[in-house]
């Protein structure tokens, strides 16, 4: 079979390369988009200051996070803290400075998880805690730029409870002209980049039976053990 002249050649393959730039451009845009969507979407300021919660939530990841979170513990704005995402073999005063705390309110009122590992491990860690002790509301205290992730994580495996956002704010991520900061501009993207997969994990997940509550109950899971907790008050509701 002869082939086709060069000329034609020519122009099929210039077609493709013509479609296939076409195809990145409409890629490329519709992310921007996304992005430009995601930044406004980051909170910069705290709403429901004064609503008691049953407990605060903070993902590890700054010293902002855990001092707002023990600042928020003083103020009786929730009974408990849980803090995720803790390295095993850290204890409470350690992790909470307990020289400028109260340790009766440490030793009564905070929790560690050991699990997570990520954002997704510390929704699935904070979920078997919150459904073993009964609770319903929860005041998540991550980084603003990680509010939105989070959210959605938490949200996708505790749809029943109520979780108010409580942001803090790192000096060194600069929301506002965040173009004119290489540093920031390259996280909030990463973030964002995150946010993308995750919602795409999660709307497959739905199509499955519970298939977006893995392990939260159940013997044989992978869910957390009661070992897996550490504080003097890790042993019931109520406690």
């Amino acid at each position: 079979m002869n082939k086709p002249p060069l000329s034609v050649q020519h122009r099929r393959r210039f077609r493709r390369f013509r479609f296939l730039l076409s195809m990145l451009i409409v890629c490329a845009l519709v992310w921007a988009a996304g992005f430009v969507w995601y930044v406004s979407s980051i909170p910069v300021s705290v709403e429901n200051t004064d609503q008691h919660t049953d407990a605060i939530v903070v993902l590890t990841g700054g010293s902002e996070r855990l001092s707002e979170g023990r600042r928020l513990l003083t103020r009786g704005m929730a009974d408990k803290l849980f803090i995720s995402g803790v390295y095993r073999g850290v204890e409470v005063d350690e992790l909470l400075s307990v020289g400028k705390s109260d340790p009766r309110l440490i030793s009564c009122c905070v929790v560690l998880g050991h699990v997570a590992e990520n954002t997704r491990g510390n929704a699935l860690e904070t979920a078997v805690w919150v459904y073993e002790e009964g609770y319903k509301s929860l005041r998540i205290v991550t980084a603003n730029y990680h509010m939105p992730r989070s959210m959605l994580e938490f949200k996708s495996l505790m749809p029943d409870v109520e979780i108010i956002p409580h942001p803090v704010f790192p000096d060194n991520v600069k929301i506002d002209n965040w173009w004119r900061f290489p540093g920031s501009t390259a996280l909030i993207a990463s973030e964002f980049n995150k946010y993308m997969f995750a919602s795409l994990r999660n709307t497959l997940l739905q199509w499955l039976p519970d298939g977006n509550h893995p392990g939260l109950r159940g013997p044989g899971d992978a869910s957390p053990a009661p070992q897996d907790y550490s504080a003097s008050n890790a042993t019931g509701k109520g406690s």
